[in-house]
């Protein structure tokens, strides 16, 4: 039987269809091929549309840039090149096979059999070619059946593909949490248990790249939960905390609670300890950025002790931190609060300067800058007042200042 890609609007953009008029013309040929074709069956919104061609890079760019298509060579090493065409970018791979891997990079060589293709994919449902124009879709490994039953399964033998790339264990478990249903494939359940620790040698930047997408789903805490179990975070995260399932649900409920985005960050403080020091070790060993890193360590430092007033607390640390702590420790009625506290709104500068202290006949120098400090206390203290009552705190404390000195 023949399955056809169901019709969708992203199949009649403009620029797709003057890239496979290019490529199928003077006998090239062209298929979508990956995720487009995963979510279109699953009636899913699509992002990306790649496509694989037998052509070599070489031709698909000449091709392309005859026909005034803009080409970007972002992976010509690997055979891919990105179109740009009526404003849509569309990665363009040709057909490879690997000839060597390591588990953490592939050497490939071009080929021109779809199958051959196909069989260095990692899982069946990510496997599925269609034609750009007809939408007769090609399945040589079981990725459709798999696909209806909601059941992520490696191509062939998986504990091979595995050792072309550790990176697969951890997308594994992402796929199960966004695309499974029911029980794991047992032979690939078992061959990324048994693979674990070779997560070692991969990158700390492609580990937390696919950490940070399994935290940003939804709802990843069965999918953390059976990865706490098979020993994944033994091995990528050992500073998981044993109250974790708990953490997340008050995490997940908050969010509901406050209408709040997912987000990655948030999730992961909620794996960590209460320990600043803690946090940002683990996000030097990620290679977060430093803003990062910083966030994950002040979401840590402030889930042990009560929480000050939101407001107050973004004054001190940030007001996506601040929101963020409040969901992370904070009950969900509270938690929505300060989330609606903090919408739209934005930390103020204090309206007085040095300058305005010593306008008022204080000499320059160290009282100025404790009287600066002492009004900013009071100013965060009342929530942020305006610049005609920050005027009267200052003169209050000049006042009691000049009346000590007497």
């Amino acid at each position: 039987m023949v399955t056809v890609l169901p019709d969708a609007e992203w199949r009649h953009r403009d620029g797709l269809r003057r890239i496979v008029a290019v490529l199928s013309a003077r006998g090239g040929a062209v298929k979508l091929v990956g995720g487009a074709v995963r979510d279109t069956l699953l009636g899913l919104a699509v992002t990306d549309i790649d496509l694989a061609t037998p052509l070599p890079p070489d031709k698909v760019t000449k091709r392309l840039e005859a026909a005034g298509i803009k080409v970007v060579p972002t992976g010509i090493a690997h055979g891919t090149v990105t179109a740009i065409a009526s404003h849509d970018r569309h990665e363009i791979t040709t057909l490879r096979r690997d000839v060597a891997t390591d588990g953490r990079r592939a050497t490939v060589a071009f080929a021109d059999d779809w199958r051959d293709d196909a069989a260095r994919r990692d899982f069946t449902i990510n496997a599925l070619y269609a034609d750009p124009v007809g939408g007769k879709i090609d399945d040589w490994f079981g990725g459709l059946a798999d696909l209806e039953a909601g059941r992520i399964r490696f191509i062939g033998d998986a504990a091979t593909r595995i050792a072309e790339d550790h990176l697969r264990i951890l997308r594994f478990y992402r796929f199960a949490a966004r695309f499974g249903r029911g029980d794991l494939d047992a032979e690939s359940h078992a061959a990324v248990i048994a693979a674990r620790q070779s997560l070692k040698s991969l990158s700390r930047e492609r580990v937390a790249d696919e950490l940070t997408k399994i935290l940003s789903l939804p709802d990843p805490r069965a999918i953390v939960a059976q990865m706490a179990a098979d020993g994944i975070f033994a091995v990528i995260l050992p500073e998981l905390v044993g109250d974790h399932v708990s953490a997340l649900d008050r995490l997940l409920a908050n969010e509901m609670a406050a209408n709040a985005v997912p987000a990655p960050l948030r999730r992961l403080a909620a794996l960590l300890p209460a320990d600043g020091a803690v946090a940002d070790q683990v996000g030097g060993r990620l290679r977060f950025s430093t803003r990062q890193r910083k966030h994950l360590a002040a979401l840590a430092g402030h889930r042990a002790a009560p929480l000050p007033p939101v407001r107050r607390l973004a004054h001190a640390i940030g007001v996506e931190a601040a929101g963020d702590a409040w969901l992370l420790a904070a009950a969900p009625d509270a938690a929505a609060d300060a989330m609606r506290s903090l919408a739209g709104w934005q930390v103020p500068e204090l309206p007085i300067k040095g300058g305005d202290i010593i306008a008022r006949g204080v000499t320059a120098g160290p009282e100025v800058a404790r009287l600066l400090k002492a009004v900013e206390a009071d100013w965060v203290a009342e929530d942020f007042p305006d610049a005609v009552r920050v005027a009267a705190l200052l003169d209050q404390k000049i006042g009691r200042m000049s009346d000590r000195r007497q």
